[in-house]
């Protein structure tokens, strides 16, 4: 077997990392999760559940990739025993599902960019009737959603083809930096905002009484969006993790990303929510999945400058999509060639097609976006991050901690402080949060998708 390929920098590891949970996650997902939550109630709720859930949740799937330096399948089997074939299988259905629609939503990004080098965006709204809603129905299904699915897909399995050297580290080295920069020049612009003042107030004022009485709806959206966001309970953590060398310091590089990706989605807010309500759009959790490209495409048509605003956002989201992307594409990439044996560009090649044509429902009606969002948001992510917890927690911690341990050095009762936030409280959490995010899936398939169902079949 061919030596396996391993990170040239930490910089790489850790900009590849930070790439992979900046995504769509923050800048399409989180403004529109934030929005539906209540805007601060959701952001507080959602900053806790990372410091004291995602970063001990971070260090499980850190250790377990470097440990076993395989993919999640082999890394769980190694630890475990055979059995644990099947938890380690469902990261890989969990990167196949998430994939699938969110190159869908990417290509939604190109598209919306591209149209930025076609006028205007108020003069697309005029072709529309001026709503935003009517021009996002067009683009987001049909032929068009199906051509840019496949422009987006073509370019992740390219570059994974290549490997994680002259591939996914290149790439995220010029699109990570390229990310923050823009971000920021658009904070900056939307302070100058008139109605700035409004949006910080929404998005940084939490009201108490809020998060009490919606603490049940809150929560799996938090935990969902946290783990979603920091590409945990994917097995993205476990692939990335397994090409790093013994002698580095996984709570260091940990904190560092949980840093970077908690930041640049506090960002997307300070860019989002000023240019919302500057536009008058005060009811920022309408929309649901459309709701980033219908209200900024809204506040673009109305805002001095928009035009070429339009353009940058969109191009950036399109960037940190294609950063995501390859992350997810890797995990299953790095399975076929770990435990199949098959040549890298054939991996990628092979499950990137299928993961192509698993997406391809997506571009004809966006009730197979929710079907496949809600699956692996509320019930696939969660679940493994459960099972990871359970692994690492109370099969084999002693390996867990002396995995930690090297690049630190003895953590002494940190480290037992470590295990037991695992085993108890975090565990806790996630029971609860994946109890809570089945029974929301279980009433959408009743409903929403039954309802579909009776409509169209």
């Amino acid at each position: 077997m061919a030596q396996r390929e391993t990170w040239a920098t930490r910089t790489g590891f850790i900009l590849a990392a930070v790439g992979s949970a900046v995504g769509l996650g923050n800048i399409w997902r989180f403004p529109f999760v934030t929005g539906e939550g209540g805007g601060a109630a959701f952001l507080l709720v959602y900053l806790l559940f990372v410091a004291l859930v995602g970063f001990p949740a971070i260090l499980v799937e850190f250790v377990v990739g470097r440990k076993t330096k395989r993919n999640p399948v082999g890394a769980l089997i190694e630890l475990g025993g055979d059995a644990w074939k099947y938890v380690g299988g469902i990261f890989i259905v969990t990167g196949f599902v998430i994939l699938s629609f969110y190159s869908v939503v990417a290509g939604w990004f190109i598209r919306y960019f591209l149209e930025g080098f076609r006028g205007s965006y108020s003069s697309h709204l005029a072709e529309y009737g001026g709503e935003a809603g009517a021009m996002f129905g067009e683009l987001s299904t049909g032929l068009d959603a199906f051509f840019f699915h496949t422009v987006f897909m073509a370019l992740t399995i390219g570059i994974v083809a290549l490997g994680i050297r002259q591939g996914i580290e290149l790439a995220v080295k010029v699109m990570v930096p390229a990310i923050v920069l823009l971000l920021v020049g658009m904070a900056i612009w939307a302070f100058t905002l008139p109605d700035a003042g409004a949006g910080y107030e929404y998005y940084l004022s939490p009201e108490f009484g809020v998060i009490a009485d919606n603490w049940q709806e809150l929560l799996p959206a938090a935990a969902g969006q946290a783990f979603f966001t920091l590409s945990l309970g994917m097995g993205v953590m476990i692939t990335y993790a397994s090409y790093l060398g013994e002698d580095r310091n996984l709570a260091k590089d940990g904190t560092a990303i949980i840093g970077f990706d908690t930041g640049i989605a506090f960002l997307t807010g300070l860019v989002v929510f000023p240019i919302f309500f500057s536009a008058g759009i005060t009811e920022p959790g309408e929309g649901g999945a459309g709701a980033i490209f219908i209200s900024m495409t809204e506040a673009f048509a109305d805002v001095t400058g928009g035009h070429i605003l339009g353009l940058v956002f969109f191009g950036t989201v399109a960037i940190a999509a294609l950063s995501s992307a390859i992350s997810l594409l890797e995990v299953v990439t790095a399975y076929v060639i770990d435990e199949k044996g098959v040549e890298r560009w054939k991996a990628a090649l092979g499950m990137g097609g299928v993961i192509y044509l698993l997406g391809v429902p997506v571009t004809y009606d966006l009730i197979f976006l929710d079907l496949l969002d809600g699956f692996a948001d509320g019930v696939l992510l969660v679940f493994g991050a459960l099972m990871l917890v359970i692994l690492v927690g109370w099969i084999t911690p002693k390996i867990a901690v002396q995995e930690l341990e090297k690049g630190i050095g003895d953590l002494g009762s940190l480290g037992q402080a470590w295990i037991w936030a695992i085993r108890v409280p975090i565990l806790v959490v996630l029971i609860v949060s994946l109890s809570l995010g089945v029974i929301d899936y279980v009433d959408f398939l009743t409903e929403d998708f039954a309802g579909w169902i009776d409509e169209n079949l």
